[in-house]
């Protein structure tokens, strides 16, 4: 973590502490999706107690996007279609997302970043899918790549004003963001993303990549190398915007992991990319009540 005075990590914990638990369902349905021989019934169980979740699949499987012959009517008849795969993926986006606040003072555009968010979920987890690494798993990319930037959050709606410098100068200077809170703030969102996935009891692993998503960490392994990639890529493409257009080069180390620098892994990718930026958008969309 980075060095930061005493009273600055005081009002940093209060803002973490003002945060909304993470979903009880979400954390179950995490629990379920580690375990590889979960009955997919458990999963349908689990989503269809919290209606919130149970409406917003329902709503999603029967859009244009997915064009299936027959109506969807519940989670259970969803898996047998979509398969248990997407249902968990979609479950996760969707309560994830669900905690977030609509508005801010600092006038941050929450639905941009949140298309920004699951693009990167996306990517990170199909860049890591492709890796094949023993021990990592590539819904921990996804989890990961969603929540990578949710400091950023913490800051609107707890250091509003100071967000909102930080933001105009990097604009206006065309330095990072994260370098910006630095300086603005004293830290960068990262520190407060990766003390909130703490608070929600994310494994070690997870808070470490989103700790060190804009450096170096000190376990560079396929998660981070992945998030790392997947929020570059993301910007690049103009998937979203969360308030840090400013596309950084990659890492030595993550280019090794991903075998080529970030115009080399998109051309890899291919129409891939096309596809994930489609059905974040469709989230975002969906999120935002449209």
């Amino acid at each position: 973590m980075n060095k930061i005075s005493p009273e600055l990590e005081r009002k940093l914990t209060l803002a973490v502490e003002g945060m909304p638990a993470f979903p009880k369902s979400v954390q179950k349905i995490l629990e379920l999706t580690r375990n590889l021989n979960t009955d997919p019934k458990e999963l349908v169980q689990v989503i269809e107690k919290d209606p919130v979740i149970t409406l917003k699949i329902l709503k999603v499987l029967n859009s244009a996007y997915f064009s299936l012959p027959n109506k969807i009517t519940s989670i259970n008849h969803s898996v047998v279609f979509l398969g248990f795969n997407t249902i968990k993926n979609l479950a996760l986006s969707i309560a994830s997302v669900g905690i977030l606040p609509k508005k801010n003072a600092a006038h941050f555009d929450v639905q941009s970043y949140l298309l920004h968010s699951l693009t990167t979920a996306g990517i990170a987890k199909l860049l890591c899918s492709k890796l094949r690494v023993p021990g990592i798993d590539p819904m921990d990319c996804y989890i990961a790549g969603l929540l990578h930037d949710f400091g950023k959050v913490v800051f609107a709606q707890f250091l509003p004003e100071e967000f909102r410098a930080a933001m105009e100068k990097a604009r206006d200077e065309g330095i990072s963001l994260h370098i910006a809170e630095k300086q603005i703030i004293g830290a960068d969102h990262t520190v407060v993303g990766s003390m909130l996935a703490e608070k929600w009891q994310f494994s070690d692993t997870l808070i470490d990549c989103i700790r060190n998503h804009h450096s170096p960490s000190d376990d560079e392994n396929a998660m981070w190398a992945s998030v790392y990639a997947a929020n570059q890529i993301s910007k690049k493409m103009a998937y979203g915007n969360s308030g840090n257009p400013c596309v950084e080069e990659l890492p030595v180390a993550v280019c090794n992991f991903l075998g080529g620098d970030i115009d080399a892994i998109i051309v890899s990718l291919g129409g891939e990319l096309s596809k994930i930026a489609e059905e974040a958008s469709l989230f975002a969309q969906m999120d935002s009540g449209a």
